[in-house]
């Protein structure tokens, strides 16, 4: 069966009675497998179970590294002293 996720027809199916007495091995065989499973109902599609992405931890650190540029002063005003109204 296809579907709008982009998977692949050879998915594993799985009826929500069976479903719900193994979920958790379920989901631990997707995990693992990394291949997705359809839970059906009366043989109708009810729900789909994915693995998680795949990212290492720590990937997003450093991920703008050198991309920015320091052009002045980060301590001092914006504004020279002498044009705060508050100090006239």
């Amino acid at each position: 069966m296809d579907s709008d996720h982009g998977t692949f027809s050879f998915m594993e199916e799985i009826q929500i009675s069976k479903f719900k007495a193994t979920c958790l091995a379920v989901l631990d065989r997707v995990g693992t497998t990394r291949k997705p499973v359809l839970v059906t109902r009366f043989g109708k599609p009810i729900a789909q179970i994915l693995p998680p992405p795949s990212c290492s931890t720590g990937e997003w650190l450093g991920a703008m590294q050198n991309d920015g540029e320091i052009r002045d002063d980060l301590v001092a005003p914006a504004v020279d002293l002498s044009e705060w109204e508050v100090l006239k």
